[in-house]
């Protein structure tokens, strides 16, 4: 298995992983548990899984200067997307989450150009824009007649979470490389649950699901966000920022988009469209795409 592969199975199953975590949330937000309540308790959970690992893994000397990198990107990065998350999903539909969400790759490709000068040929900007085309016919193809509290102000925080998350990439693409995942999300998590601690102290935790005794469904997909999108999805991203450009690790967000939408057909939430199956072939060619551009890029 070369090493392209590695990164894109690791990609594809953190974004299936993302997408039943999007529907799931939207299931425990806010009703049984409030957003910021449900970010600390993952935060303090992966902390503490990381750690544990990061006591049987081989220890690695990292700099001063970038454990103070690393650190700001979790309590800026993944703090910031998660809180965003949380509050996005607590306002909107999952769907609707899922395809502002899938607007990532345009805002790494733009962040890329900024920062560090990253020229977008046109196999990687055709990529692009039929990607962006197959979230498109998702979003012309979603029903009208959806219930949502404040779907405005949903998709704007959803919005901020895609534009977070992909400053993160961007960002955290160069320490994939240098260091082990497991030592990125030491640091990383670390902060963010200190941040995400310090806010609670403040606003309150707030989780009915805690009261008036045990109740089956919530607790057991609470044990699935915190084991799953928390810890293994984190987890195998470093391994895709290793193998795979920003903008390719970016893409993958619209397996996210067409599993969130998928189980939201299965579960009711939104009515199956044929269009679907049209928007994950568009996304399928987007990855390859700019798969192939970035594999041509580095053969030069």
């Amino acid at each position: 298995m070369n090493n392209y592969t590695k990164g894109s199975l690791a990609l594809f199953c953190a974004r299936v992983v993302s997408g039943l975590n999007v529907n799931v949330m939207g299931y425990l937000l806010p009703l049984w548990i409030a957003p910021l309540s449900c970010v600390t308790l993952r935060l303090l959970f992966g902390t503490a899984v990381f750690l544990i690992f990061g006591i049987y893994t081989k220890p690695e000397n990292v700099s001063m200067r970038d454990k103070l990198v690393l650190m700001a990107l979790g309590g800026i990065g993944i703090f910031g997307y998660m809180s965003m998350f949380a509050l996005s999903i607590s306002y909107t539909t999952p769907v609707n989450f899922a395809i502002f969400n899938a607007m990532q790759p345009l805002w790494v490709v733009i962040i890329s150009a900024v920062i560090y000068r990253e020229s977008v040929g046109y196999r990687k900007l055709l990529g692009l824009a039929v990607g962006f085309a197959g979230a498109l016919f998702c979003i012309l193809s979603e029903p009208a007649g959806h219930t949502a509290s404040n779907p405005l102000l949903g998709n704007m925080l959803a919005v901020a979470a895609s534009i977070i998350y992909a400053v993160y990439l961007v960002l955290s693409a160069k320490f994939a490389g240098r260091f082990a995942s497991t030592t990125i999300l030491r640091y990383t998590f670390t902060s963010a649950a200190v941040v995400a601690s310090l806010a609670t102290l403040i606003f309150g935790f707030d989780a009915p699901m805690f009261d008036g005794g045990f109740k089956l469904l919530p607790s057991v997909l609470l044990a699935f966000v915190l084991l799953f999108p928390t810890v293994l999805t984190y987890f195998l991203i470093p391994i895709g920022l290793k193998y795979l450009s920003s903008a390719v690790v970016a893409l993958y967000g619209y397996v996210t988009l067409i599993v969130a939408a998928i189980v939201s057909f299965i579960m009711g939430i939104d009515k199956f469209e044929p269009v679907i199956l049209l928007s994950l072939s568009l996304i399928g060619a987007s990855i390859y795409l700019v798969g192939v551009s970035d594999e041509h890029a580095n053969h030069k």
